[in-house]
This record gives C-alpha cells, sequence and structure tokens, in this order.
C-alpha cells in the first residue's frame, strides 16, 4: 500500500520486502517478513485469456463468399451443410536436416492413395535424403484439419517415416519488410487462419520445418538414421576438402604462370 509494490499471487510467499517507512501493510512486519494475506489486495490476479467466441454458420459463409472473391484461380473454399468447410493451403518444405524414407520403394501412384496402401510398411529397409529446398505442396483439407494432422498428412504423402514431433509448422508472415515467423500449436486449425487471412500467400503462408527446441534432441533418433547423418556430413566434408584444394590448385597454377612469365623482366 505504501511503495505499490506488486507481485503474482504465486509469488506473494516468496517476497520480502524491506520496507522504509511505516504503511497500512506494515503494522507489526520486521524488514525480513513476507507479503501476508492482509495485503493481498495489492497481489496482480491472474487474468486468464478470454477465448473469442466462434464464428456462426453465417458469418463463416460471409468469410468464405469475401475469400472466394479474391481467389485467382480455382481453389475456392466450400461451405458444408453441417457448418464444415473445406479448401486448398500451400505448405513450403523448409528441411535443413535429410528425413528417412523406405529405401527401394516406388512412389505412391493414385491407385495407391484411393485404396490406402502404406508402402512405407512394405519394407524395414530405410535411407535418408534431403528433401528439394522450399518445395512446395498443396494440400486439400477440412476447417476440422489439425496443425498435427496436416504434418502427418504432409510425412505420409512424401512416405517420410521419422516422427512427426520431429517437425513443425509455422506461418510466415510480412510485415514492415521483415519476414516473421511464428510456430503454431498442434490443436490449430490451418484453414482457418488461411480463411482469416485470405488467399494472398504474401500476407500469410505455411512453412515445414524442424522443431526446433534448442539442441538437438539426438536420443529421439535411431541409430541407422545416426549412421546416415554421419554417412552424408563425411561426404559433404570431403566435397568440401575438394573444394578448396581445387580452389588454391588454380591460385598455385595463376601464381606459376605468373612468375615464369616476369622472368627476365626487369624489377
Amino acid at each position: 500500500a505504501d511503495c505499490r509494490y506488486t507481485c503474482h499471487q504465486e509469488c506473494r510467499s516468496l517476497i520480502q520486502l524491506d520496507c522504509r517507512r511505516p504503511g497500512p501493510c506494515q503494522s507489526q512486519l520486521s524488514p525480513e517478513s513476507t507479503l501476508v494475506p492482509a495485503c493481498s489486495q495489492n497481489a496482480t490476479q491472474t487474468v486468464e485469456e478470454e477465448k473469442p467466441e466462434p464464428p456462426t454458420v453465417q458469418e463463416i459463409k460471409q468469410k468464405i463468399e469475401k475469400y472466394n472473391a479474391k481467389v485467382t484461380n480455382c481453389l475456392l473454399m466450400k461451405l458444408n451443410d453441417d457448418g464444415t468447410y473445406t479448401g486448398f493451403i500451400k505448405v513450403h518444405l523448409k528441411l535443413r536436416r535429410p528425413v528417412t524414407v523406405p529405401a527401394g520403394i516406388r512412389p505412391q501412384s493414385i491407385y495407391d492413395a484411393l485404396k490406402e496402401v502404406n508402402l512405407a510398411e512394405m519394407t524395414d529397409k530405410r535411407t535418408s535424403f534431403y528433401l528439394p529446398l522450399d518445395a512446395i505442396k498443396q494440400l486439400h483439407i477440412s476447417s476440422t484439419t489439425t496443425v498435427s494432422e496436416v504434418i502427418q498428412g504432409l510425412l505420409k504423402k512424401f512416405m517420410v517415416v521419422d516422427n512427426p514431433q520431429k517437425f513443425a509448422l509455422f506461418k510466415e508472415m510480412r510485415k514492415d519488410g521483415q519476414v516473421l515467423f511464428q510456430k503454431l500449436p498442434l490443436t490449430e486449425y490451418p484453414l482457418y487462419l488461411r480463411l482469416l487471412a485470405g488467399p494472398d500467400t504474401d500476407v500469410l503462408s505455411f512453412v515445414l520445418k524442424e522443431n526446433e527446441t534448442g539442441e538437438v534432441e539426438w536420443d529421439a533418433f535411431s541409430i541407422p538414421e545416426l549412421q546416415n547423418f554421419l554417412m552424408i556430413l563425411d561426404k559433404e566434408e570431403k566435397d568440401k576438402i575438394q573444394q578448396v584444394h581445387r580452389k588454391y590448385e588454380r591460385f598455385k597454377q595463376r601464381l606459376q604462370q605468373t612468375l615464369k612469365e616476369a622472368r627476365g623482366k626487369p624489377g
């Protein structure tokens, strides 16, 4: 009440006040005393964020009509009778590390997709390779499709057998000339975000990246995966060494040629 000190209720028992002047809260408190319930009116109450009310079917219909009016291709959103809706999202793949796929398996055909044949289960052999940098995959999803399901769907389309927890879906936004990334929770609905942002991918786009949690959790990888990583890194190291050797070999040749041409000349 005197110094206007505030704290969270959970922290109240941990706070020690060294009061210099007597005040309403310091009738019989020593400098080592902690805040007591009598002064609890100064503790900041924990306020939970109020979640916005879900939009009504009529509001969704209006948003979809507004969205479709801006679409320049055939990738329209469609409202269903039950209030759900379907549409398309594009996901950029920006993976820096190799992924694990079945070895010796042909690409999935339309027949396999219709029959829901899982080719990855047809062999135990595994290999690792880098997906094309910044490849784009288009997905047709529902308003009830979560981020977790989008990640699993992408991995299934590319026959990636890595743990889905190794990946995360980000939304990419451009503001004031800067590119901003925000990791999406697994329970978020990407199609609703697409609906709110409109069809312009410069305003909002989705990116699949590694689920960075600071240090790489090597325990999440199997022994064959780690062995493949070592093989890839060893190959990259040898390629880099060869590039350096070639660079200085060319420099040596030019230097020798220059010295040869300069022989016998004054200076």
